[in-house]
């Protein structure tokens, strides 16, 4: 299968190309490129997103890489180490992302101490929080600290954050008592239910 970008680390498929090509053309506003980003981790590997940039929003740290036709894929710049080297095909009978496929070779989690509680969050924590139809989603490690971001019924729920002082960190102190801290990052203004109100103006 022929590529349609020559750029260094990621590659983009012909027919994967003609798609965004074709969504690019039906979009009102004038775009700039395609953004390559992960919108997150779990027991299937990464999860990537692919987003149109408009012209004049270019994100300023990505890089730019060239692709055929005229369009710029903006990598995404805090998560360059984990998509280096993706493959974007396009299966029109793979429902997982509109289509687009995305082979990654990189392993979850570069940090070994992320990589154990990627693996806690995925065989414990999330299985046990499903019940009530929520999620966790690791963003972030870095010096010891993880950055989640709580999803589904856990975004704007009353008790979000119970969930996360006697039920996500008391699992992750029992297992991984090495990490110090773990930040909640959600906006639960944006929930269903949200009880984080937004400050009046």
């Amino acid at each position: 299968m022929g590529d349609g970008s020559a750029a260094p680390g990621v590659l983009v498929t012909d027919e994967a190309l003609a798609r965004l090509r074709d969504a690019a053309m039906g979009f009102p506003d004038p775009i700039a490129g395609i953004q390559l980003s992960l919108a997150g981790r779990g027991p299937e590997g990464f999860t990537h997103r692919l987003t149109l940039v408009d012209r004049g929003e270019e994100p300023p740290h990505d890089l730019a890489l060239p692709l055929a036709g005229g369009l710029t894929l903006f990598v995404e710049a805090e998560n360059l180490d984990y998509l280096d080297g993706v493959t974007v095909h396009f299966d029109p009978a793979d429902p997982r992302a509109n289509g687009f496929v995305f082979d990654n070779p990189n392993p979850l989690w570069h940090d070994e101490l992320a990589m154990e509680l990627q693996d806690l969050i995925d065989r414990s924590i999330n299985p046990g929080i499903a019940a009530h139809g929520g999620y966790v989603t690791l963003l972030d490690f870095r010096d010891r600290v993880a950055y989640i971001e709580m999803g589904g019924g856990c975004q704007g729920c009353g008790l979000a954050a119970m969930t996360l002082t006697q039920g996500i960190e008391t699992a992750v102190r029992e297992v991984l008592p090495e990490i110090e801290r773990i930040v909640d990052t959600t906006n639960h203004a944006d929930g269903e239910n949200p009880y984080y109100a937004p400050q009046k103006k």
